[in-house]
């Protein structure tokens, strides 16, 4: 599983990546444009990523634009978002208008921070990314 987690915490992306990093290459980006360009050039690439951990509160462009750029890129190439890459919303927003949001914007999963292990994997588990 190749994960770009997008993060601008540091310690939130230590420990995303000390959770993920047994399940295949993790790479980070620390804002919205370095996520976007990440997620294009690996689908450029043909190596796209399987998942991206997408934080919502970041400088510049946040989690939500984000999202939309990627869905954005994946429907240029007639990729749909249920076959596209997975993005899980990993955020210390919990209010539903943010939920809401992440959902419409074709988000499939929502963790809140600080990051659960058991809660993270729950979400990979339905989204058939981890046994």
């Amino acid at each position: 599983m190749k994960t770009l987690i997008v993060e601008d915490d540091f310690t939130s992306r230590l420990i995303l990546q000390d959770l993920l990093s047994p399940y295949g290459p993790t790479h980070i980006a620390v804002n919205g444009t370095e996520a976007t360009e990440a997620v294009r050039l690996a689908a450029e690439g043909a190596e796209p990523y399987n998942l991206v951990c997408l934080d919502i509160l970041m400088p510049g462009k946040d989690g939500h634009e984000v999202l939309k750029e990627i869905r954005d890129m994946e429907d240029s190439r007639g990729v749909l978002s249920t076959q596209g890459v997975k993005i899980v919303m990993t955020t210390s927003l919990s209010d539903m208008k943010n939920v809401l949001s992440a959902f419409k914007g074709l988000c499939d999963g929502y963790v809140t921070k600080p990051v659960d292990k058991a809660k993270l994997m729950g979400e990979l588990r339905k989204l058939a990314l981890v046994a």
